[in-house]
């Protein structure tokens, strides 16, 4: 028997997070800058702290949340493990940074457990160095192999190898 990791909501009940259209009112396309936050996201395992450059591509992208109280229950539970940041590093609030204008700088989010991830930018367009439109000098001159983003995919691809058994 497959235990759910997040139980179904009641049927004719509002959804506790939905994706509305960017407060910009147009669809957005460019590379921003997201920090991985610490918690449960398997896929983002070893990568906490890490701030960098992603894809974003849409017009339907802001995470906006049922009320205060989930959005600060989700952050204290680390359930939104990627935000949008601001040239310092801290949460992106305005527009361009924030390209959805989603509450807390939301960029992605997960399940108490960790195994399922929603998320609006696009990282698999960074896989490879190539793919990147800035690269820093300390990353080495290099492009040919991949981006930082792989990561993500490789710990997705170690989890299923252990056959997906709960950690």
């Amino acid at each position: 028997m497959v235990t759910p990791c997040v139980p179904p909501p009641d049927p004719g009940d509002p959804p506790a997070v939905a994706l509305c259209p960017n407060t910009s009112g147009r669809f957005e396309s460019r590379f921003v800058t997201v920090r991985v936050e610490p918690g449960p996201a398997l896929m983002l395992r070893g990568m906490e702290g890490t701030r960098m450059g992603v894809w974003v591509a849409h017009g339907e992208g802001r995470f906006q949340f049922r009320s205060p109280a989930l959005l600060s229950s989700a952050m204290a539970a680390g359930l939104v493990p990627l935000r949008y940041a601001a040239d310092g590093g801290e949460p992106a609030s305005r527009y361009p940074q924030n390209p959805s204008g989603a509450q807390a700088a939301t960029a992605a989010l997960c399940s108490p457990c960790g195994r399922h991830l929603a998320m609006m930018p696009h990282p698999e367009r960074g896989v490879r160095a190539w793919q990147w439109p800035w690269w820093p000098q300390d990353w080495g001159k290099d492009r040919t192999g991949p981006g930082p983003w792989v990561r993500m995919f490789q710990n997705a691809c170690e989890w299923c190898l252990r056959d997906g058994q709960s950690d």
